[in-house]
């Protein structure tokens, strides 16, 4: 019995925030994110890349230095990495802005912004929402707005007054944008423990940082980009 429990517990899926260290994921999938973008450089929609190969315990570098990217090759020792997380482990709503349109409503919270595009690409994403009238556009508003892989903006139908968001499986993928490598893509509600132990709030889509550089570790702000 008790082995059982203890089989129960390794291959939980999750991703731990090593203190000054890697990811040490469990028990999750990995494969490439690429974006597509237009001419001018905005995101309009994501194309699977490769399928990584991996153990069922593996570990991501976050410092940015690994000699076997996108694994840890404990270069953060070397480089003295600071890790330390800086991100709120407050809910979501609670510090959103809303925007608000005849059948749909927009949720904000700008701490988890990385500069991905998506919500910027064409009229942007709270003004089609504010004009949003048609099922057509609708379903075109709730696309843009959940390809943005950080879960920065949450579409919710005033109907129903639910979330409208896309179901994926616990998974990880490794973006790649037209300048690089971009953040660790997060879906599907996975399990993200802190380095002091407690628990982010599980979200379905949320990006970590790699580059090492993010003033909100362990999310991606888009220093990278920098």
């Amino acid at each position: 019995m008790a082995k059982d429990k203890i089989q129960k517990i390794v291959s939980k899926k999750n991703i731990s925030v090593l203190p000054n260290g890697p990811y040490l994921v469990s028990d999750l999938p990995l494969d490439d994110a690429i974006m597509v973008c237009e001419v001018d450089g905005s995101p309009v929609d994501w194309k699977k890349g490769k399928t990584i190969v991996v153990p069922k315990n593996y570990a991501l570098c976050r410092c940015g230095h690994s000699k076997t990217k996108p694994f840890c090759s404990g270069e953060h020792s070397k480089i003295n990495f600071d890790g330390t997380e800086t991100a709120s482990k407050e809910k979501f709503y609670k510090n959103t802005s809303k925007t608000s349109g005849p059948k749909l409503e927009l949720l904000d919270n700008s701490s988890f912004c990385n500069h991905s595009g998506f919500c910027t690409t064409g009229e942007g994403a709270w003004d089609l929402v504010e004009k949003n009238k048609t099922k057509k556009s609708k379903v075109e508003i709730v696309k843009q707005i959940c390809d943005c892989p950080t879960g920065r903006l949450v579409v919710i139908d005033k109907n129903t007054n639910k979330a409208l968001e896309p179901k994926v499986k616990e998974s990880i993928s490794l973006i790649k944008e037209p300048e690089g490598d971009g953040a660790i893509w997060v879906k599907g509600g996975v399990e993200i423990k802190s380095s002091d132990g407690s628990i982010y709030e599980k979200r379905n889509r949320v990006c970590l940082c790699r580059c090492g550089k993010s003033r909100n570790k362990p999310f991606c702000d888009g220093s990278h980009l920098e």
